[in-house]
């Protein structure tokens, strides 16, 4: 079974009445950290829990140390994940406003936790599920407990130190999320030094979508992401964005044109950049 699958709205709509799905509502803005919680209480796909970025997908912050969004801790979230009915045989979806930036988080967590059969993202977010027709809910359920018991994989992350050994390595390629102005270090809204890892690639993470916000197929991420390894080895690919949740769409989109899960440095720009030390690049 691959690892990285979708569900369309109308899939979705088949499957609600199943008694082994749960459905997270990953919804979050950055801009407003409590739109997502707000955007659930006004209307959710019916049976979903809420699963936000800062308080469930993420780990504490500390200043100077960490990004913006750490990785939680493991024993924390397994425990979380059981509180909303995750079991073994469970089988998963996950949502966000559309571009799936935050299901595809969400996703990550669950593979890196050892959950990687049965897992979609729902393509095309919940925008998708309002233009198929598909009912909200207000209403809040409490689901079993679940008996998932999972494991954290280290060998799917990178961390800074490992990184900067590795730059010169020309195996590596080394994926950037995020749009290009800030890439190029033009303009930087969320972090105070602005800029890439150098050697990186841009990568915007949007360019895995068409036009109406749905996964491009597995034939064009194919082609997309073959230009940016070259005669590299899929092997050697990192990725990375500014807190560590857009790259996990790349990892998502990789997977979905058939490469193996690749490695996050989780910590990303707004990790690398708390230590001047670690070089900074500029331009393209």
């Amino acid at each position: 079974m691959p690892l990285a699958q979708l569900i369309t709205a109308a899939q979705l709509q088949q499957r609600l009445q199943r008694p082994d799905l749960l459905i997270l509502d990953c919804r979050f803005a950055l801009d407003d950290p409590a739109y997502g919680q707000r955007s659930y209480g006004e209307g959710h796909i019916p049976g979903a829990q809420f699963a936000d970025l800062e308080r469930d997908l993420s780990g504490p912050i500390h200043k100077g140390v960490t990004g913006r969004h750490p990785l939680p801790d493991a024993a924390q979230l397994l425990q979380r994940l059981r509180d909303w009915g995750l079991n073994e045989t469970s089988e998963v979806v996950l949502y966000d406003d559309g571009p799936g930036a935050f299901a595809a988080r969400a996703w990550w967590l669950l593979a890196w936790l050892g959950k990687r059969e049965g897992v979609y993202l729902l393509d095309g977010g919940l925008k998708a599920w309002r233009e198929a027709g598909g009912e909200l809910s207000q209403e809040l359920t409490t689901p079993a407990p679940g008996d998932f018991a999972g494991k954290s994989d280290a060998s799917l992350l990178i961390d800074a130190h490992q990184l900067l050994q590795g730059l010169p390595d020309p195996r590596l390629t080394l994926l950037d999320a995020r749009a290009l102005p800030r890439f190029k270090g033009e303009v930087e809204p969320l972090d105070p030094v602005a800029g890439h890892i150098p050697g990186a690639q841009c990568a915007v993470f949007t360019d895995n979508l068409d036009s109406d916000g749905y996964f491009l197929g597995s034939a064009k991420l194919r082609q997309r992401f073959a230009a940016q390894l070259g005669e590299r080895p899929a092997s050697g690919l990192v990725a990375y964005c500014g807190s560590g949740v857009t790259a996990c769409h790349n990892l998502f989109a990789l997977c979905l044109a058939g490469y193996p899960l690749a490695t996050l440095y989780a910590g990303s720009w707004s990790e690398w950049i708390t230590d001047p030390d670690r070089p900074v690049a500029t331009g393209d």
